[in-house]
């Protein structure tokens, strides 16, 4: 059975910083899309980072959205099985449930920030930014 477990998580006032982990039991990250996603109340889920690695496990490209790039880093550990997200200078609107994903559905590095990608996803991790 696969679990992602996200953690990291909290409370921090605009201009903070936070890292977020999405621990894999059950799964190894190897290749394809990994991603980093989030959802605030009211809002449709969105794709905030993606990390693509080639089938010999190299590094191959990170994606973002605009409204992150310059301040998130996306990376992974695959010693520790284990998918990272930096987030640096955090806004009050970056405030959302984040969630990892797993378990690309396609070699595709264009996909990596859409969700319907993903056949695995981590049970969530709130963050709140305060102004």
């Amino acid at each position: 059975q696969v679990q992602l477990v996200e953690s990291g998580g909290g409370s921090v006032q605009a201009g903070g910083s936070l890292r977020l982990s999405c621990a894999a039991f059950g799964y190894t990250y190897s290749s394809g899309c990994m991603g980093w996603f989030r959802q605030a109340p009211g809002k449709e889920r969105e794709g905030v980072a993606g990390i693509y690695t080639t089938d010999r496990s190299q590094y191959y490209g990170a994606y973002y959205a605009d409204s992150v790039k310059g301040r998130f880093t996306i990376s992974q550990d695959n010693a520790k099985n284990t998918l990272y997200l930096q987030m640096n200078n955090l806004k009050p609107e970056d405030t959302a449930m984040y969630y990892c994903a797993a378990g690309p559905r396609t070699a595709d590095p264009r996909t990596c920030l859409t969700g319907g990608q993903y056949n695995y996803w981590g049970q969530g991790t709130q963050v709140t930014v305060s102004s």
